[in-house]
């Protein structure tokens, strides 16, 4: 290992930790032959956290995970895209359930060890004929290798342009534990506690307690901080299992190695939250917000994202247009203290604003800079010690084209 924390593993998948299969399908579910079915199994029970979406209407596979959840383990997670099974009442949880039963006897395991997840268009009751049809074949498709998990990552996609998976390594004890992830988002993005949908294995030793609260806190400083269109999904939902193959010395906070896994951990899930930003539909670019000199961490969290999940900026985003008033005018909205007469910001290396007086800048440098594939914005407030960083991504005439036809 080298002198960093942790370092990344290229070709790495949820299958890299050891102990965990994967598998993905096509059932049915999609007027494509994408894949739309998918699952991750743990070959034995695995410790495991969640954290899910703080909308008030919430799928039905919402539901059967805390269920799942209930002991701290899982064995599996089956995953559909295609269809959210969300605000489908009884039905819709009559058939959450009817998955996770179906999973369960497929891959012989107790209903309790598995978790459900669904993500797709809002309000029509799933085709379950072909779901159920779709699981019966899943276990002939497992497997430990990168084409399986390639598998996985495709069925979990819906607007997506791309897959979101990471694999990092880090040293606890002296020996080689991995975390992985993937995810899938890209519209209907702003998470109030994970993402649209997101899965973490680890080959760790790591109660789940210790693994909840670490998911919990991640999440807000990573999953919590991006934004596409300002919309909180029905299904968010982020899941981590760890197979405690690895054979650590259980971590916990007190663990001599608990601030570097936790730095591996973050990096993971900061990485999937910058894919899920940068693919926003119709998307061309990624957005970063870093606000400094806020009143407390908090504060320039809730800030970061009143500027990143701004139409205006995000327009002038688009535009290339360097409008730092946008830019101001959300600080000045977003309900956080702030000194009036001491706000610096910059698009990139170019100053645009000190102690809240615009300065002269390079138009023409600006215009080049904006146009970019990824554009940062500093906000430096010089009012207190607290810091953040929010991702998004501009807002483009497809993002409208795009949400106009979803279910057609």
């Amino acid at each position: 290992m080298s002198d960093q924390l942790f370092k990344p593993i290229q070709g790495g998948s949820v299958t890299t930790p050891s102990g965990f299969q994967a598998a993905g399908l096509h059932c049915g579910l999609k007027k494509t032959e994408r894949n739309d079915l998918g699952v991750i199994v743990c070959d034995v029970p695995a410790t495991a956290a969640a954290v899910y979406t703080t909308n008030l209407f919430q799928a039905a596979p919402l539901q059967v995970t805390r269920d799942s959840l209930s002991n701290g383990t899982l064995r599996a997670v089956v995953v559909n895209s295609g269809n959210a099974n969300a605000c489908t009442g009884q039905q819709g949880e009559q058939d959450a359930y009817a998955m996770r039963a179906e999973t369960a006897r497929q891959l012989g395991l107790d209903e309790q060890d598995v978790a459900v997840a669904s993500t797709g268009v809002i309000g029509e009751l799933l085709k379950m004929d072909r779901v159920i049809a779709g699981i019966e074949r899943l276990p002939e498709q497992l497997g430990y290798e990168p084409n399986h998990a390639e598998a996985f990552c495709q069925s979990i996609l819906t607007t997506d342009l791309v897959k979101k998976e990471i694999c990092v390594q880090v040293e606890v004890n002296g020996i080689e534990v991995n975390i992985a992830g993937a995810a899938k988002g890209s519209g209907m993005i702003h998470p109030n506690m994970a993402t649209m949908l997101a899965f973490m294995t680890t080959d760790a030793v790591i109660p789940a307690d210790a693994l909840q609260l670490l998911l919990r806190d991640t999440t807000d400083r990573t999953f919590n901080m991006i934004t596409v269109d300002g919309d909180t999904s029905t299904n968010d939902m982020l899941v981590v299992m760890a197979s405690g193959h690895a054979g650590n010395l259980e971590l916990t906070p007190e663990h001599e190695d608990w601030a570097a896994f936790a730095a591996a951990f973050r990096h993971v899930c900061e990485h999937l939250a910058q894919a899920i930003a940068r693919d926003g539909e119709g998307a061309t670019k990624l957005v970063e917000v870093e606000v400094t000199g806020a009143v407390s961490d908090l504060s320039a969290r809730a800030i970061a994202k009143t500027v990143i999940g701004s139409s205006l900026v995000k327009s002038a985003m688009f535009g290339a247009d360097a409008n730092w008033g946008r830019v101001i005018a959300a600080v000045g909205r977003a309900g956080e203290p702030v000194d009036v007469n001491t706000v610096d910001i910059r698009l990139g290396d170019i100053v645009v604003l000190t102690a809240s007086r615009p300065v002269p800048f390079d138009e023409e440098a600006a215009l080049e800079y904006l146009k970019g594939d990824t554009v940062r914005i500093t906000v430096d407030l010089h009012y207190g010690e607290g810091q953040a960083i929010a991702w998004g991504c501009d807002l483009t005439y497809d993002y409208v084209r795009i949400n106009a036809a979803y279910r057609t």
